[in-house]
């Protein structure tokens, strides 16, 4: 994996901003489509939002697997772009773009500039950051996170996760084997979960407690108790060596805003060969909106073909759409 390290002036045929699951099987399809090919994420490390925040969560929803570990759906599509011999611009953000007739300039928020013939976005939900626990404040590393990137440091532990969503719920399913007992809170007593997931917990030992909030968290130093309030009732307290605040994240599309692309409450409008309002700019995966759009990484994996296709004939007019399928060799 070429990884650039300093601020430089590089070309390149594609330029994908976004290194998760859409921008990596791109970077893949257009080393099939014979294009040298740049990916810059902001993050440190690939894989977009799963290695950030779910990398031991079972995916159900990618074809040819029945379930598949999100690290290990990762590594796999690592391997596969690695195939591009892609060059990676990690922690680093796309702040800039500058149109010419014929490539799109990129700048890089170290100063790092890009020249392409072509740009596809595929950055997810874009920048996040994770919605704060009031209660939390100062507790960040001393018993509470935001996410759980490993199952391991919760064995024999009394956890307590906050919220109701996906990552919640999945979180509480996967840590109700491992720790010694896992307490999910959530303000309503309605979930934004997935039924199936709800349903599991529900069959396991994790307790529920609804129309609540964990109003402080208690130790010296770091976390060994919380405070739950349910609506109507006194506090009471519980043992918690870990606190898992997961109440969603704020995404912004930070500088992507400002260049000028179509944008729908957070998504680049496309069209159906994910062409966005600027020239030699498409777009890919979860940040896009069109009717009918459908936020899958299946999905997301089709959009990045049909944007690679679409712009190889951007970068070089006598190339075609179809390209032929890969099963056909040479």
């Amino acid at each position: 994996m070429a990884t650039a390290t300093s601020p430089s002036v590089n070309e390149t045929d594609l330029l994908i901003v976004g290194a998760g699951p859409s921008g990596l099987f791109a970077a893949y399809y257009a080393g099939f489509r014979g294009l040298r090919v740049a990916v810059v994420d902001s993050l440190p490390e690939l894989g977009g939002q799963i290695t950030a925040m779910y990398p031991e969560k079972q995916i159900l929803d990618v074809a040819g697997f029945p379930t598949i570990k999100g690290r290990d759906l990762v590594a796999g599509l690592v391997e596969q772009a690695g195939t591009a011999h892609p060059d990676y611009f990690l922690d680093r953000t796309a702040v800039g773009l500058v149109q010419d007739d014929d490539s799109v300039t990129v700048e890089l928020d170290d100063g790092t500039t890009i020249k392409a013939g072509a740009v596809i976005i595929t950055a997810g939900i874009g920048k996040f950051s994770p919605r704060p626990l009031p209660a939390g404040d100062g507790w960040v590393g001393r018993g509470m996170e935001f996410f759980v990137p490993s199952f391991a440091p919760y064995a024999g532990k009394d956890v307590v996760i906050v919220g109701g969503g996906d990552s919640a719920f999945d979180w509480a399913l996967h840590l109700e084997p491992v720790a010694k007992t896992v307490t999910l809170v959530h303000r309503r007593d309605a979930f934004r979960a997935h039924q199936r997931t709800v349903d599991q917990v529900r069959s396991s030992s994790v307790d529920i407690v609804t129309k609540a909030q964990v109003t402080a968290l208690i130790g010296n130093g770091v976390v060994e108790e919380v405070e739950i309030t349910v609506d109507g009732a006194e506090p009471v307290r519980r043992p918690a060596q870990a606190v898992v605040a997961a109440l969603g994240f704020i995404a912004d599309l930070g500088p992507l805003q400002q260049w000028g692309i179509e944008v729908l409450k957070r998504h680049i409008v496309v069209d159906g060969s994910m062409r966005t309002s600027l020239p030699r700019v498409f777009a890919a995966g979860d940040v896009t909106e069109y009717p009918g759009k459908v936020r899958l990484i299946a999905v997301g994996f089709g959009e990045a073909a049909t944007a690679v296709n679409n712009a190889a004939v951007a970068i070089d007019p006598t190339a075609h759409v179809f390209p032929g399928h890969s099963s056909e060799g040479t």
